[in-house]
This record gives C-alpha cells, structure tokens and sequence, in this order.
C-alpha cells in the first residue's frame, strides 16, 4: 500500500462528493475539515448526523503512524458523543489524536468542532491494523 499523502486522501471519492478535505497531517494527529452545504442537511434542516460521524471516522486513519506511513488499518469500534448541532453555513474541523498504536490495534480521540471553536461531537475510534497490504485502489 501507497503511504497516503494530503493529495491522496483528498482524491478519495466518498470525501470528494461530501467536500470533506484533509488539511494536516502531523505526527500523532490529523484534521480534516467541512463546510456545511445542502447536500448534508438532515430531515430537519441541520446538519445529518452522518457528516459528522463520517467526518470522525475519517479522520482517524490520518495520524502519520497509520495511513500517511502506509499502515493498513480498518475500523472496529467507533463512538461519536454529539454536544450541539451543526448547521447549515457552518465550517467543522475534526481533529484525531494518536492515543495509542500497538502490533495489532490503534486507540485515538475525536473532537469536532465548528468555526468559533466550539465543541459539536467528540469521541473514540479503535482501528485493527492489517498486516497485508492493498494495490493501489482506483480513486
């Protein structure tokens, strides 16, 4: 497998038609970043609670450890706490954090926020990570 790059990540077609985008990759931590359209609006007007779950699943493969230093990795647990609505117009930021890599499992944390900084979701991701590695996929 490739080692993932900002390019790369960004080619993903699920985060393309979402407009989410990676914007940093560091060395125990990601951020990825959304602005909130009509096309993630929910039943009742908000922001679907999907985005932003899908935002923090996302963002977790990012740390350098994992997918930029081409680490296989898929997810086996994913819990997302949502403390306020995102709306419409809204700009959210999911930051990851590295919280511990083993041979077999990573743990890192989730924060979501949006453009004043205020907290809108946090949670906890595990990942299994995989010893084969995959040919490059058709973006």
């Amino acid at each position: 497998m490739q080692p993932a790059t900002l390019e790369s990540a960004n080619a993903i077609s699920l985060l393309k038609t979402l407009g989410i985008h990676l914007v940093e990759i560091g060395d125990r931590h990601a951020v990825m970043q959304v602005a909130v359209d009509d096309r993630h609006r929910n039943y009742l007007g908000g922001a679907h609670g999907g985005l932003i779950a899908t935002l923090a699943d996302t963002v977790c493969f990012f740390p350098r450890p994992l997918l930029p230093s081409g680490q296989a990795a898929t997810t086996i647990n994913l819990n997302v706490s949502y403390v306020r609505a995102a709306a419409v117009g809204d700009c959210l930021q999911a930051r990851a954090e590295l919280v511990h890599k083993g041979r077999r499992t990573a743990s890192l944390t989730v924060r979501v926020t949006d453009q004043q900084e205020r907290l809108i979701a946090h949670g906890t991701a595990s990942l299994l990570l995989l010893a084969e590695t995959f040919p490059p996929a058709d973006l």
